[in-house]
């Protein structure tokens, strides 16, 4: 691909008006036309359809801005750091994070980074399959995830236990459970997590060892949607103190049992590399 073709298209889509840009980029409207033409013949796909006298972008031309921009950014981000050095202003950190994990345990981790104005953070929501890909690919510069992960002679991985959270028994305030073994505990409503998750499992086997028959209203593998499930059911919940931390504090949920050997754990999972980016190295110290 001739990237300056690909610099001209990425003006073009974001003003809409060929004669403008060209003005801009001090070169003629036929020129920048050719040079948009060619890479849609490189492409083999129309990137702009024309809407009287605007430039309306087709859906692969919508495709082809957002790599554009990614592409371009991540270019005057590469001159800044190289210019500034590595530990100079304006540095951009990306993190990625399992869409399972607690967004409290996220923004605890990211605190250091809210108050600098020197340091731009980029914080994107994924699968755990898109997680690691995006690693892979430098997409990201560190990873946060609630699963470990292990390397390979292809792709070296390195990864840091965080933390690690207790798994407690959650519900709305007044009910009567002080032990695992409590009758209080029997028949009554849960959301849980998934079964294919290691607290769900360690709850089955609780449930079955104490007879308490549990009846499951709801199954979430996000965080977010377990917290909110727990707040508004009135059903009792199997989810980490750090995800309903707000509610604990403000007296809408309560921790009734701590689940005796259960921790959802908290890792960061970066890349082998020869350059480690400065704040990669600056979050990951607390934690040492």
């Amino acid at each position: 691909m001739n990237y300056k073709h690909l610099f001209y298209f990425w003006h073009v889509a974001e003003s809409g008006h060929l004669t403008q840009t060209a003005q801009k980029l001090h070169v003629s409207q036929s020129a920048l036309s050719a040079q948009i033409k060619q890479l849609e013949e490189w492409l083999g796909t129309p990137l702009f359809e024309r809407q009287g006298r605007q430039l309306v972008l087709t859906q692969a031309g919508y495709i082809a801005r957002q790599y554009a921009n990614r592409i371009f950014h991540e270019g005057e981000n590469l001159v800044k750091q190289l210019k500034q050095g590595m530990d100079g202003a304006d540095l951009v950190i990306r993190i990625g994070h399992a869409s399972t994990m607690s967004r409290n345990f996220v923004e605890a981790f990211i605190s250091d980074l809210v108050h600098q104005q020197d340091v731009q953070y980029r914080l994107h929501s994924m699968t755990p399959d898109q997680l690691f890909n995006e690693l892979a690919n430098h997409q990201i510069d560190l990873a946060l995830a609630n699963t470990n992960v292990r390397g390979s002679d292809k792709q070296l991985w390195q990864s840091r236990l965080l933390a690690r959270q207790p798994v407690s028994v959650i519900g709305p305030p007044g009910r009567d459970i002080e032990r695992l073994t409590d009758a209080s505990l029997r028949n009554k409503n849960w959301v849980l997590p998934p079964e294919n998750m290691p607290q769900r499992a360690a709850f089955d086997m609780l449930s079955a060892e104490y007879n308490w028959q549990p009846r499951v209203l709801a199954e979430a593998d996000d965080m977010a949607m377990l917290r909110l499930l727990a707040r508004d059911t009135g059903a009792l919940a199997v989810i980490p103190d750090v995800v309903v931390r707000d509610e604990l504090n403000n007296g809408q949920l309560k921790r009734y049992l701590t689940l005796p050997n259960v921790f959802e754990h908290f890792y960061a999972i970066t890349l082998k590399r020869p350059f480690e980016h400065p704040m990669v190295a600056r979050l990951l110290k607390r934690f040492a």
